[in-house]
């Protein structure tokens, strides 16, 4: 049975997953969703209803594969999770904007982060549903949708691995001042979470910190269907 959402986050060790963050730019949450909660998600992929637009990867260069973002309002099940995960990230958030010597300040609740969205003119939902069948990849990109942006989002990958598609890994790259990039394959299974940078990361060096740029994609899937649900907690102009 679904277990009951936010306890679950409530009881998550956020320090813990705060401290990954600084240190790669990612943080795996393990069964953040139940497999009917993940069966239940990757079900609504079909139905019309419910979506504002449908997106080909392929016509657009951004690899092959396609995703639909939910209109408003959203499903139960996403509108709970973005509204209780956003305010275990604004605190990390905000550290990363001290750290970056910025002036802006995220909002503790994401009521007053869609507010600000709304007031700049970025009205249209974000979280998204991600199909990927075989031979299907997800260029390495950032999801910056308008001026005003959250630097943490989530992803949840909704089938098996093993078991419902072969490939499909989950990947970071990220890119530090003069140097190659580095790139991440992120180890997840069903329900599991993985919480990223979205553009950019504090990193620690010896003359004090420096941004280090993040980007994500999925590698090629060799068999089977992929499914995921991405939770960006800024809306897109």
């Amino acid at each position: 049975m679904p277990h009951d959402l936010e306890q679950h986050i409530a009881g998550l060790d956020w320090s813990d997953i705060a401290t990954r963050l600084d240190e790669t730019g990612f943080a795996v949450i393990p069964s953040l969703l139940s497999a009917v909660q993940c069966t239940s998600l990757a079900a609504l992929y079909e139905q019309e209803a419910g979506f504002r637009s449908r997106v080909v990867m392929a016509r657009h260069g951004f690899g092959k594969g396609e995703y639909r973002y939910f209109s408003y309002p959203l499903p139960q099940l996403v509108s709970k999770l973005r509204t209780i995960a956003y305010p275990h990230l604004a605190p990390i958030a905000n550290k990363w904007a001290e750290t970056h010597k910025q002036s802006v300040r995220y909002p503790l609740t994401l009521e007053e982060m869609t507010r600000r969205c709304h007031d700049a003119g970025q009205t249209r939902p974000t979280p998204l549903l991600l199909r990927y069948q075989a031979e299907d990849y997800n260029c390495l990109h950032q999801d910056l949708y308008g001026e005003h942006l959250f630097p943490l989002q989530l992803a949840v990958l909704l089938n098996e691995p093993g078991l419902d598609f072969e490939g499909g890994e989950f990947i970071l790259t990220e890119q530090r001042p003069r140097m190659q990039s580095r790139a991440s394959v992120v180890p997840l299974t069903r329900g599991d979470a993985v919480v990223f940078a979205v553009n950019d990361r504090p990193r620690q060096g010896t003359r004090g910190s420096y941004r280090v740029k993040m980007r994500h994609g999925v590698s090629t899937i060799r068999s089977g269907q992929r499914h995921a649900l991405g939770i960006i907690f800024h809306d897109a102009a």
